[in-house]
This record gives structure tokens, sequence and C-alpha cells, in this order.
């Protein structure tokens, strides 16, 4: 009786091949599931703070460049905060070319509130971005007033009547140097309910909030459209000016301050909102690719392992399930089955803190395949010259920072 032929070796190879694959994505979704800092639950949320007594003097900066269509409901709500302390909101026009400055203080003069002052700084140096570039001359601006606080938010993020007082209130109780709170996306569109949550929980699960908060962890991350910093801790850990090129500035951020001895925190947020719609797949893919592969380091080595790892984790357990049903192989089912049922399972909590379907929750290794596509767009796009692109100005690769002469 002869044995099997070297035709259906090989496919016993290949069903052998795919059977290890497919254990492989579940061993990783089942590390992911139980020692990736429990990145899949929402419930980080800002800390409780008690009243201080005296409330301390809080700066807000705004770096704005053309966002005459977002300010009008954004900037009132910073105007009407509900602070005990003193408190002032300086507006950094960017270059724009809207009216954005004129706007700010016509919304200044109807809504009231608290005292706006606009400024310009002029168009950055080389080796800065524009954000960072503005920032900088907010904090400067801010620093003559003698703040204890520096609230820096975006000028697309609305906050409620509350949000500063208790962000100060949970710095405080908590012994923070840094306190971000990721705002709450738009999620209006079709597109926007398929993106927006993944996009907070690729976050999550790159930078696991538990562990962000917790001394002693090399995790570090904040939320750039709403971060309250100590002024003693910006001006310990040299920011902006250390951070001058970044264009994840808000990662960044939160690098220098903890590495500077400095405690951080962040966590989802309730009623701090971001007003900026996306509504088409376009502008979706504009918001990730412009900064993926400078996430990246623009790396090749790191971008060809990210494009493995979310083809492994993302993308393997569906078609497992799928191949191995077809190919009659119960353990290449059951293991790709068992994988896109964690997956599933990890992403309900965002899914119901954005108040979406569940019926999204399985959707999910599509979203991450359209991540996937924006990534490597995104390195193109480098390798291209257009680099991380926004509103007029592109960034190249940054060269290393150089301390300053002066200080």
């Amino acid at each position: 009786m002869s044995g099997p032929g070297p035709a259906a070796w090989g496919r016993l190879r290949r069903v052998s091949a795919i059977v290890w694959i497919a254990a492989l994505s579940l061993a990783a979704w089942l590390w992911l599931l139980l020692c990736q800092g429990f990145f899949w639950r929402t419930d980080v949320r800002l800390p409780p703070g008690d009243d201080p007594g005296v409330w301390p003097p809080v700066c807000v900066v705004v770096p704005a460049r053309d966002e005459a269509a977002v300010l009008p409901a954004s900037l009132p709500s910073l105007l009407a905060q509900d602070y005990p302390g003193r408190a002032e909101v300086f507006l950094v026009d960017d270059g724009s070319t809207d009216g954005t400055g004129e706007l700010a203080r016509a919304l200044a003069r109807e809504h009231g509130g608290l005292p706006l002052t606009v400024g310009s700084p002029g168009e950055p140096p080389a080796g800065w971005t524009g954000k960072l570039w503005a920032v900088r001359h907010g904090i400067g601006l801010a620093r003559a007033r003698g703040p204890e606080f520096l609230l820096l938010t975006d000028a697309d993020i609305a906050h409620a009547p509350d949000s500063l007082r208790t962000l100060v209130a949970a710095a405080g109780t908590g012994g923070f140097d840094m306190v971000s709170q990721m705002a709450r996306l738009r999620v209006e569109s079709r597109w926007e309910r398929l993106v927006v949550p993944a996009f907070v929980y690729f976050f999550a699960q790159l930078y696991p909030f538990r562990r962000i908060g917790r001394a002693g962890t090399a995790t570090a991350a904040a939320a750039g459209g709403c971060v309250l910093l100590r002024a003693e801790a910006a001006e310990r850990a040299r920011v902006p000016d250390a951070i001058r090129q970044a264009v994840i500035d808000d990662v960044a951020l939160a690098r220098a301050v903890k590495g500077s001895g400095g405690r951080i925190w962040l966590g989802l947020a309730d009623r701090v909102d971001s007003v900026r719609p996306y509504p088409r797949l376009d502008d979706l893919w504009r918001m990730v690719s412009r900064s993926a592969y400078a996430q990246l380091r623009h790396s090749p080595a790191l971008l060809a392992g990210t494009v493995a790892g979310l083809a492994l984790v993302y993308l393997v357990p569906p078609v497992a399930l799928v191949a191995g049903a077809a190919a009659g192989s119960a353990a290449t089912a059951a293991a790709g089955g068992l994988a896109w049922l964690v997956m599933t399972g990890t992403y309900l909590p965002m899914l119901r803190y954005y108040r979406l379907s569940y019926w999204l929750a399985p959707l999910l290794p599509f979203t991450a395949f359209l991540y996937l596509l924006m990534t490597v767009d995104s390195a193109v796009q480098h390798y291209r010259g257009r680099g991380a692109a926004w509103k007029g100005r592109t960034y190249a690769r940054p060269e290393p920072v150089a301390d300053d002469p002066a200080r």
C-alpha cells in the first residue's frame, strides 16, 4: 500500500502552515486581551479631584490655522469656562488665510467670558512644525501672566463648562504634572462610524492608558486636543523647544514630560468633544496617512513589521475561518474563528463608548485593512516628497534636535 503522493504532501504542508498561522494569530489576541494593559477597556476616565480652596491661575493656549469653519462651535466653550480662579485664553493665529483671528475676536465680543488675546507668531523657522511654533508663541504670551497651569487645546475641541475646573482639580489631587483627555471624536457619517472608533482603539492598543498613568513605566502618550500641563513641568522638560520638529507632537510632549520626571495621565473624555467633521473616506484617509509613517519614525523596517503585524492580527482570523471551513480544516477554522471572536469582543467597549451599533465590531478586520493601506500610502507620499502635509505645509523627516546653546 503506497503512502500519500507528492501532491498530497504539498497540500498537507500548506494546510499545516495555515493552521500554525491561525494559531499564532489566536495566541497574539490572547496576549493582547490579557497582557497589553487591558487596553480594550474604556473605564479610564478623569479621576475626581478635590477643591483646592485657592484655585491656581491658568492660561489656555489655542494654536489655530484656518479654523474659521469650526471656531464658532469650539471657542465660545472655552470663553464660557466656569473656573473659580484666574484664567484667560490665548489664541495663536498661525498664518490663517480665512480670517481665523478676526473671527476669534468677534466671538469674544459676542459671547464675553474669559479674556481673549489673539497673537500671531509669523511663519515658523526651519526646524519647527507650524503648530509647535504657534504653541511656543502662545506659551510665551501666557508666561507673562505667571500661570501655574497651561491648557493646550486644539481649535476644533469643544469643552463642557466645568472642563478646566475638573482638569485642574484632578491634576492637583493626583499630583500629576500633565493630565490629558482623548476628546470624543465625531461619528456622524457612515465612514466616521466605521473608522473613528477604530482610530482610538488602535491608539489605546499602542499606548495602554493604564500604563501611561502608572509611575515607573516607560509608556507615555497624550491626546493633543486637551492637555493640562504644569508650567513648571513645561520648563523642566523644555517644551515645546525640545520637541519642535515632532509631527506627532502629543506623544512627543508626553515623553518629554515623563522623561524629565513628571507624572502624567491620559484617559477618555466624557464632555470634551471634537467638532471637526470627517464626512468622507478621503478626509479620514488624509488625517491618518499624513502622520502614520512619522509614527514609524520613517523606517522601512518598522513599516514592513507593522504591515505584517496588522495582517497577522487583524486579517488572518477571518481569512483562516473561511479558508479552514472551505478546506475542511476544523483546526484552522476554529483558531481563526476564536481569534475573530476575541477581536470582536475587545472592540465592543469602544463602540459602546461612542454609542454605536455592535454590528460594527465584526467589521474591524476591514477597518484594519483600510488603516494598513493608509499606512503604506503615508510611506509612499513621504518618498514622493509630500511627507506629513497639513494645511499647506509639508514636513520632511526630522533631524536630531541639538541643545539650544543659549540654555
